[in-house]
């Protein structure tokens, strides 16, 4: 996902920077995301250190990639990530709200072209689904990792851990050092989520993240997630639109719909702070 960057005497002196609480219809709630807009990429390295300096789950960063479309990247504190929900969710409302930009957006990603459109209230996000597959077993110290015995594993692209009773997901303290170190035959750094039928008459299922393989110990929400998890209960309850409650303690909704191959997540947005990030001089 490397680019070639930009010589260091043709850097910027700052870029503008926003916070957005994603999956959020308040402040404080939902996923933060930095979103850094730019004319031309910059260093690797320096993103990769924005990225840690910030210290969210993610950070978006983007330039323009032709009309209404935009080369789009996400870093971890860690590591960059081949696909982020919440923070293409704050990308396009600061591209709608604090930008100008109007109609359908579009994002050339390392996971494929991305489409999000604003329908109402809420930013539509428009994303590969990911089905999972049951797994022939549980890699070893999952339970102990989360602290409880799933009734069933699956995987896809992370661990699908199956629980009865939405309060047993609520109540995951995990071990993160141990979900670190749970092997991963995908190679991307084990990541597991915990799911379970909603029970609250509103939500269809609830979910929590745990990745602390990739330097996020527990997502607050996550869209990629849900690529998983709506192909997923799509299946198992046997209708196509979902309402999803991630229920970490920030908490977040996604109004989500699978469509074919693709899966639909709506959310709101809110701006948390606007502002400019000074570059290092070479």
């Amino acid at each position: 996902m490397s680019t070639h960057p930009p010589h260091p005497a043709a850097l910027p002196r700052s870029v503008p920077v926003f916070q957005v609480d994603a999956f959020a219809e308040r402040p404080f709630a939902g996923n933060p995301a930095a979103v850094v807009p730019l004319d031309a990429w910059l260093p690797d390295t320096l993103m990769q250190a924005m990225a840690a300096e910030h210290n969210l789950s993610e950070t978006a960063f983007f330039v323009p990639d032709g009309p209404g479309q935009w080369h789009l990247r996400w870093f971890t504190p860690t590591t960059e990530v081949a696909l982020c929900g919440h923070a293409t969710l704050a990308t396009a409302f600061v591209l709608a709200t604090e930008l100008g930009q109007a109609g359908e957006l579009r994002f050339r990603t390392a996971s494929g072209m991305l489409g999000v459109s604003r329908e109402g209230g809420r930013f539509v996000l428009d994303f590969p689904a990911n089905p999972p597959r049951r797994a022939g077993c549980a890699p070893q110290g999952l339970a102990a990792a989360l602290g409880a015995v799933p009734r069933e594993v699956w995987k896809a692209r992370d661990w699908i851990c199956l629980f009865d009773k939405a309060e047993t997901v609520r109540a995951l303290a995990p071990d993160h050092n141990r979900v670190a170190t749970l092997p991963d035959p995908g190679h991307a750094g084990a990541r597991v989520i915990a799911t379970a039928p909603g029970d609250d008459g509103v939500h269809d299922i609830v979910s929590r993240y745990f990745a602390a393989r990739v330097g996020i110990n527990e997502d607050p929400v996550t869209g990629a997630a849900h690529v998983q998890l709506v192909p997923f209960w799509a299946d198992r309850l046997g209708r196509e639109a979902l309402v999803c409650r991630q229920a970490s303690a920030r908490g977040g909704t996604l109004w989500c719909e699978r469509t074919g191959g693709r899966v639909r997540m709506g959310g709101h947005a809110v701006l948390y702070a606007r502002g400019s990030v000074a570059l290092p001089r070479p």
